[in-house]
């Protein structure tokens, strides 16, 4: 078992760390969307949103594997059908990107629309258009699905787009800031193993779970 330093207890703890690095009392001064890149970021999303005194959403998205390796993260697809490229690993694997699109089409009629039904039910996303977005997630591994939802709230017109997390790669740092106009991070490793191993603590969040809270 690969064994590294643990820098987080539970999400809750991840969450008020969070929160010592956040500017909350200038966020306060405007109107923010905290919006949950994954169930997983629902827990500390939901934290954050409460001390901000701002709404709560999520964000559905799903991953797209090799075909050959179906542990091998290629793209990410959202609930807004924007899908995001592991361009790197595409070309090592000389993988189609036609063969990626058809997955991802099947991904999501077949998967993503059946949480987003069950979470929404005939409830509409929150309209995220000229409001101040605030990203969140337990960390980032590839980095693929957090894009997917930056690019999914510019899409829906937000006004600012903010990210916030508590563990994440050195190298997934430009990305992130290249298309968002703030990142928040507790942690950055050069050398990241897999999230899980940071958290002494990090049970699955499911869908159940969130529509129960």
């Amino acid at each position: 078992m690969i064994r590294g330093k643990v820098y987080f207890k539970n999400r809750e703890d991840a969450s008020h760390q969070l929160l010592d690095i956040l500017p909350i009392d200038n966020m306060k001064l405007d109107e923010w969307i905290v919006v949950s890149a994954s169930k997983g970021g629902y827990p500390i999303a939901k934290i954050i949103a409460e001390v901000l005194g701002a709404k709560l959403e999520i964000f559905f998205t799903a991953k797209i594997f090799a075909s050959n390796n179906n542990t091998c993260e290629i793209a990410i697809i959202s609930e807004k059908e924007e899908v995001v490229i592991h361009e790197e690993l595409v070309k090592a694997f000389k993988i189609d990107l036609d063969c990626v699109f058809l997955s991802a089409k099947d991904i999501y009629e077949n998967e993503l629309l059946i949480s987003i039904k069950e979470y929404r039910n005939k409830n509409a996303l929150e309209n995220l258009k000229n409001k101040n977005v605030l990203l969140v997630d337990e960390g980032l591994n590839t980095g693929l699905t957090m894009m997917a939802c930056i690019k999914t709230a510019i899409n829906l017109g937000a006004k600012s787009v903010s990210v916030a997390v508590p563990i994440l790669p050195s190298a997934t740092i430009q990305d992130v800031e290249l298309i968002s106009d703030d990142l928040y991070y507790v942690k950055n490793l050069d050398h990241f193993i897999t999230l899980d191993i940071y958290y002494e603590e990090l049970d699955e969040v499911t869908l159940e779970q969130i529509n129960n809270n």
